[in-house]
């Protein structure tokens, strides 16, 4: 299964950038021998109206993936219930997984319906450079879980 992280906006060099990088690395080196085809960053640029933003990341979005929008109204998981989703994704022959992580007017109706599945981390607003950093943490960790490794100590 391939993974992608769809953001509005783009993170410029700063320790965000600089942990996300990182995370992404551990998650392809971890995830490699699960099944997990690679994680890649797309950052659509931000600006103009909601709507603009929406067609920007609907635009970037692999053909047949199953969405995942990031949203303080979303579901929360623990760490472990979102690695046994992301490995009931991948067990199920989902190709492609895309999260999108929208600006900071939200997310356009048109994304909404396009992506209806929410994942929460807690009911506060975060930026997005920070939910991007946590993503990119959780989706190490959950590759950390599936594959038996100490990271998580829970």
């Amino acid at each position: 299964m391939r993974i992608s992280l769809i953001t509005v906006g783009r993170l410029k060099a700063g320790p965000e950038k600089l942990l996300v990088d990182d995370y992404v690395d551990r998650f392809i080196k971890t995830g490699r021998n699960l099944g997990f085809r690679g994680l890649e960053l797309i950052d659509v640029d931000s600006g103009g109206s909601l709507e603009a933003e929406g067609d920007r990341l609907l635009a970037r979005i692999p053909d047949g993936a199953t969405l995942i929008r990031l949203d303080e109204h979303g579901k929360q998981l623990t760490s472990v219930d979102f690695a046994n989703a992301l490995g009931s994704w991948r067990d199920a022959g989902t190709h492609d997984l895309a999260f999108l992580i929208g600006g900071a007017e939200g997310y356009s109706t048109a994304v909404r319906k396009a992506a209806p599945q929410t994942l929460a981390f807690g009911p506060q607003t975060w930026p997005h450079r920070l939910v991007k950093v946590m993503l990119a943490e959780q989706l190490y960790r959950a590759a950390s879980i599936l594959a038996g490794t100490p990271y998580h100590k829970a």
